[in-house]
């Protein structure tokens, strides 16, 4: 069980699931969502908690923020938890529509500054997983990580 799950009762796979069942979400209405799934479960809500495993999945890139909004990640392979079926019946959570050439370019600016960093601090395993993420990040959105990924190439 990852810490994720241990701390909000979902892992960072579902988290991506609830923000997509609904295409995307504010945190303020995942964290409504992780309440209730909370709730169902008969466990408390840690919001603190909630809050970490949120940014931990914006920092593992399953989930990515772009204009105060959650959407699930190139990274994620997102998964409904049990009960989440019925979330869009109890939420009331307005459409939004997801501009995947914008939100594909922000994601694509974000991780060549992460790679730019981990080369300056010689983050080995950083550059590797961002290595990675670039190869997701292209499959996901409409935008290409040659650059990053040949200055992560000849670092590594």
């Amino acid at each position: 069980m990852d810490a994720t799950r241990d701390a909000v009762g979902v892992d960072r796979d579902e988290l991506a699931g609830v923000v997509d069942l609904f295409d995307a979400l504010t945190r303020e209405e995942l964290r409504s969502a992780l309440s209730e799934l909370a709730y169902r479960r008969g466990d408390e809500f840690d919001a603190d908690a909630a809050d970490g495993a949120i940014d931990a999945a914006v920092d593992a890139y399953a989930l990515v923020e772009h204009d105060d909004t959650l959407f699930a990640g190139p990274t994620a392979f997102p998964t409904l938890p049990a009960n989440a079926e019925d979330l869009p019946h109890i939420m009331d959570v307005p459409e939004r529509r997801v501009d995947r050439e914008a939100l594909g370019e922000a994601v694509r600016v974000r991780v060549a500054a992460d790679a730019e960093a981990a080369i300056a601090d010689g983050d080995e395993d950083r550059m590797a997983s961002l290595l990675d993420v670039c190869y997701d990040v292209e499959a996901w959105a409409p935008v290409s990580l040659d650059d990053t990924r040949a200055a992560l190439d000849r670092r590594l």
